[in-house]
């Protein structure tokens, strides 16, 4: 039986509808995408399904049984308090007992404090509330976060994964992620990736990173034009099929449009004609002209181009010999001698806040290198995107922050209207016009680029400008940069999108040290050096022999046999999420399924189990 079951969703914006009569199951186990446009509805139909957003027609199967919890696509501005009380208020009203119980017993030193402290702990304990702490504390274990750590001190990577924990915390039957991959690093995406994999969790998501997409689903939900269409399989699949069907619908309209042509030739006919005219023939006709204005025609897609400069740069733009920077007494990078040459493509990969905007600024001139020599090659005309769009002026519309107070643009050598402009970007004239604060985060990464391209460069910079694109308008972009006739310095996490862009990157390839490689991220990965196997945390304590404490003799022999008892139950695990894997999994017969899910719910339980009784014999 489904977890959940929405029959006949309906929902509107305005006059078009945004969710038209859909239909919508979530069984147990499943790692559903959904993909569409930017505003099609994507991140509404989570809303609906975590209870956010009211429908105004159709039914919901009851869910007041089920816990659900999302993890929204915006990082909270001005977060407050530990990683301890931000993941226990995932718990709700208990969870903010917890954090306050803890508050006031660090400083309780009056009478009225003490009466809160009991009436506090009264409330936690009547509804088991301490073993709901145990729960944070795991979670928080899980996830490799610090408790006390201040929240507000960390990066915006960081942070995403103290917001995965909230939302974790209470052991959530359906996990709704939204952009998860946002402001993620490479590392610290791939964690997530292996952690959703070994977690039984039902999720549903919405990612632009098709590296992310094509290992973690199980199934792709698409919404177009208001219609969901479910496509089991993984993401290849479903481009192949959803290609086919686009075609198909292609050659259904042009069919329709050449009858409904043919009969309004027939009904235009002379009088003669208008007189013996089969009424039936008419009404038809008129259904026809019905269905046609009905007609939601496929989505446009973006139509961009770069405003080429006219001023061609030196053969060489960037020469570095021994180059390093040091910040504060912190060595930034050291070493670092590479030439980039007229039309090279330079992809910048490492974790954040290994120093990837320190090193685009040196490049660039804004800032002095600490070591070595930097040449900057001449003639460069430089246009940069930034990721937190501090470019775009948020009191002024699209088209205020594209013309600068004119109505047009130079393109090319030609003058356009900015709306025409805009227009390429998918911008309607209505929301050309629109405030800043009202654009999706979709539409203001777009309005960067429509700023960024209408101005004449040779060289690009690309500060992370993958986030929030729907995945046409990103290939569209991948299109331009591989033809681009100038030089791009690009910084993305978005492993696709670097394999299909760079002719060469500098990696952070540990603290302090970058090093140039010829392709993108997948040719990195072959060409680095092969990194000393250090064994895992896991490895090294199952084999270490504990001297902390004498075991007797039963304790001793439960605790040689747990680490093969581990590894049969991790065998089993890794071979039932490879089965649910497939793309023919969920199509099997529902109780298969149901016993499947079971097994790995039980062998997990047991894994868990095993972990911590190892861990108790090992202290």
């Amino acid at each position: 039986m489904p977890l959940m079951r929405m029959q006949n969703l309906h929902l509107s914006f305005g006059e078009v509808p945004l969710l038209d009569d859909i239909n919508f199951s979530i069984e147990k186990g499943e790692r559903i995408a959904l993909v569409g446009r930017n505003g099609a509805g994507k991140s509404t139909l989570l809303k609906i399904i975590s209870g956010e957003v009211a429908i105004e027609d159709g039914s919901i199967t009851d869910t007041a049984s089920l816990k659900i919890s999302r993890l929204e696509q915006d990082v909270p501005r001005d977060m407050q308090g530990t990683v301890e009380q931000v993941v226990a208020e995932g718990l709700g009203d208990i969870g903010n007992h917890i954090a306050a119980y803890h508050q006031l017993a660090a400083d309780c030193t009056t009478d009225e404090a003490i009466e809160e402290l009991g009436r506090l702990q009264a409330k936690i304990e009547a509804v088991n509330g301490w073993a709901l702490e145990q729960q944070v504390s795991s979670t928080i274990s899980l996830l490799q976060l610090q408790f006390d750590a201040q929240v507000s001190s960390l990066s915006g990577g960081m942070i995403r994964r103290v917001l995965l924990a909230r939302a974790l915390v209470s052991d959530p039957d359906i996990l709704l992620l939204d952009e998860p991959s946002n402001h993620l690093d490479i590392e610290s995406i791939q964690w997530l990736e292996d952690f959703l994999l070994s977690s039984n969790v039902t999720l549903i998501f919405i990612t632009h990173d098709r590296a992310f997409l094509r290992r973690l689903a199980t199934r792709i939900v698409e919404i177009d034009r208001g219609k969901l269409t479910s496509w089991p399989g993984d993401y290849d699949l479903y481009l192949e099929r959803k290609q086919a069907a686009l075609d198909a619908e292609e050659k259904q309209d042009a069919e329709f449009d050449k009858n409904l042509a043919r009969e309004e030739v027939w009904i235009r006919q002379g009088i003669k004609a208008r007189r013996t005219r089969n009424e039936g023939r008419v009404r038809a006709l008129k259904q026809l002209r019905v269905e046609r204005s009905e007609r939601r025609l496929q989505p446009g897609k973006a139509k961009i181009a770069t405003n080429k400069s006219t001023t061609v740069s030196g053969k060489i733009i960037i020469e570095a010999e021994g180059l390093g920077f040091a910040y504060a007494g912190k060595q930034v990078f050291s070493g670092l001698t590479t030439t980039l040459l007229r039309g090279d493509k330079v992809g910048i990969i490492g974790p954040n806040g290994a120093g990837k905007s320190t090193l685009i600024n040196l490049l660039l001139g804004k800032l002095e290198p600490t070591e070595g020599k930097l040449k900057i090659g001449t003639n460069l005309e430089i246009a940069y995107f930034d990721q937190l769009r501090e470019s775009l002026d948020p009191a002024q519309t699209p088209v205020e922050n594209i013309g600068g107070g004119s109505d047009s643009i130079m393109l090319n050598g030609h003058s356009k209207h900015v709306i025409s402009y805009l227009q390429d970007f998918l911008f309607s004239p209505q929301r050309a016009r629109a405030p800043i604060t009202k654009l999706s985060g979709g539409e203001k990464n777009r309005l960067l680029l429509a700023k960024l391209f209408a101005k004449p460069a040779n060289l690009l910079v690309l500060d992370e400008p993958t986030n929030d694109l729907d995945v046409e308008t990103l290939e569209l972009l991948e299109e331009l940069l591989a033809d681009y006739q100038g030089s791009v310095f690009l910084v993305s996490h978005d492993r696709e999108f670097l394999d299909r862009v760079v002719t060469s990157s500098l990696v952070f390839d540990r603290p302090g040290v970058v090093k140039e490689y010829i392709g993108g991220y997948s040719e990195w990965l072959r060409q680095k050096p092969a990194e000393k196997k250090v064994a895992s945390k896991k490895s090294a304590a199952v084999k270490k022999k504990t001297a902390a404490k004498k075991l007797g003799f039963k304790e001793q022999h439960e605790l040689d046999k747990l680490p093969g008892q581990i590894e049969t139950l991790e065998t089993g695990q890794s071979e039932i999420h490879k089965k649910m894997s497939t793309s023919d999994f969920y199509q099997l017969d529902a109780d298969e399924v149901a016993r499947t899910t079971e097994k790995l719910e039980k062998i997990t339980a047991e894994l868990q189990a095993a972990y911590r009784r190892w861990e108790s014999l090992e202290g």
